[in-house]
């Protein structure tokens, strides 16, 4: 049987520990910041179950990477945030941003188990999956009893199971669409939930961004999450069915920024590549075909917005470059 000391990480393996660094260093900053804010006992006891996990994972990932002699990634520090900054966000907004960081923990971590080749990564990965799950399950509980939790729209069952008899449950583009089915409505809702609360962390951001093109940058960001949560809503709406609300009210004034543009922008391109996969995911599964156009202009639009802030995070020095393969003709060329 292979022994974990007997075996270098591979390329999965080493790209998942330091994306996992970059998100968690991140979240250190984010939610030490929350702690000063935080006035609710409920609130405050699920930030630092959080922000001792994310601590727990770095120093991991640390002890991973200092076995295999490779370099610790710089990721954020205490540089990157100022807990001493005037309240951004409410106390209800910070248990809905706990609730998608842990729904989007519990994607990356069920990846990276996947790819995971080595035993101790594997059980890793399992106690991170299992911490997620944890605190998932612990905001969910506290929205539902705080009453800020809107649940999915409900399907009332049929006489009896049945099988689809006509081509047109596919179609949508003309005519009388049918009516969206479980799996449609589960990724609009899903997609939504995400995006108002997406939406309402870059206006604050924008709020309190230092550089001129970074606010007008996560300002452009708005606007698209603005459009993308029409987009969703129209589709319910069609069927009589209700929508999540926003969070837009949740926004301070504040203008003093807790955190470095730094950290702005690589929390803003988390979002945007989480967007890219789950509105992939659920293209895929639509049956209706407009749905899949839909999805497919959207995604088009989320995949543009990320890569013009990777163009600002290059040219500012920010963005720091993942575990990369040899370019084998740059060092044969290097002998000439």
């Amino acid at each position: 049987m292979e022994t974990s000391h007997e075996t270098k990480l591979c390329s999965t393996e080493i790209t998942s520990l330091w994306t996992q660094y970059m998100s968690d260093s991140m979240s250190i900053c984010v939610i030490s910041y929350m702690l000063e804010k935080v006035e609710n006992s409920d609130i405050r006891s699920i930030l630092e179950f959080a922000i001792d996990l994310s601590k727990k994972h770095v120093k991991a990932i640390k002890s991973f990477f200092d076995k295999e002699n490779y370099p610790i990634p710089y990721g954020f520090t205490e540089e990157d945030v100022n807990i001493k900054a005037p309240r951004l966000f409410s106390d209800t907004f910070l248990l809905k941003y706990l609730h998608i960081m842990a729904a989007h923990g519990l994607t990356g971590y069920a990846v990276s188990l996947t790819t995971a080749i080595r035993a101790d990564l594997r059980e890793y990965y399992t106690r991170c999956n299992n911490e997620a799950m944890k605190l998932y399950n612990i905001t969910l509980d506290l929205m539902l009893a705080k009453g800020v939790y809107t649940r999915p729209p409900y399907l009332y069952p049929p006489e009896q199971a049945q099988y689809v008899q006509k081509q047109n449950f596919l179609t949508g583009w003309f005519g009388n669409r049918r009516p969206l089915n479980g799996i449609e409505i589960s990724n609009i809702t899903f997609n939504m939930n995400k995006t108002v609360m997406g939406k309402a962390l870059l206006l604050g951001f924008s709020q309190v961004a230092k550089h001129k093109e970074v606010r007008e940058y996560l300002m452009r960001g708005n606007q698209v999450s603005s459009k993308h949560v029409e987009v969703f809503s129209s589709i319910l709406h069609e069927d009589n069915l209700p929508c999540p609300p926003t969070f837009e009210s949740e926004v301070t004034n504040a203008t003093v920024s807790p955190f470095s543009d730094k950290l702005i922008m690589f929390h803003t391109a988390l979002l945007t590549q989480a967007s890219v996969a789950f509105y992939g995911a659920a293209m895929a599964v639509s049956m209706r075909r407009d749905l899949g156009a839909q999805y497919t202009r959207l995604l088009a639009e989320m995949e543009q917005y990320g890569e013009d802030g990777g163009n600002i995070m290059i040219n500012n020095s920010w963005m720091e470059q993942p575990p990369t393969a040899d370019d084998r003709v740059a060092l044969a060329e290097d002998k000439n």
